[in-house]
């Protein structure tokens, strides 16, 4: 089963490094994207080995979209589920969203005065 999820990434978390019990080097990157949805989720993605350059290739703010895999797994009778990130692709810098920042205030946006006499 292969899913897409598109989202602004928000946080690159440390590169994780170690060594199998069967003596093979692994390193892990997991990272956090936010989707644009009405209702935002924050949904964290894992590479694993060679897709850990994967990653490398994108900053915090880029807008990409991820294709992954779930699995889960069992331990002491608790499932543990990851989100296998195995292609990131987009990486357009993203913009402030529209309505989240107003335009920046100019002298245009002042309205010509208009003269009256106030009673007051």
């Amino acid at each position: 089963m292969s899913l897409d999820l598109n989202g602004k990434i928000i946080k690159i978390l440390p590169l994780q490094k170690g060594t199998s019990q069967a003596g093979k080097a692994w390193q892990k990157q997991e990272f956090v994207i936010e989707t644009a949805d009405k209702f935002p989720k924050q949904v964290c993605f894992s590479t694993m080995n060679d897709k850990t350059d994967e990653i490398q290739k994108y900053k915090v703010g880029d807008t990409v979209t991820v294709s992954f895999d779930p699995e889960s797994r069992e331990y002491n009778n608790k499932f543990y589920t990851d989100l296998r990130a195995w292609k990131i692709s987009g990486g357009q810098s993203s913009a402030a969203p529209k309505g989240d920042t107003p335009p920046p205030f100019t002298d245009a946006d002042i309205p010509p005065a208009e003269e009256e006499d106030l009673p007051f």
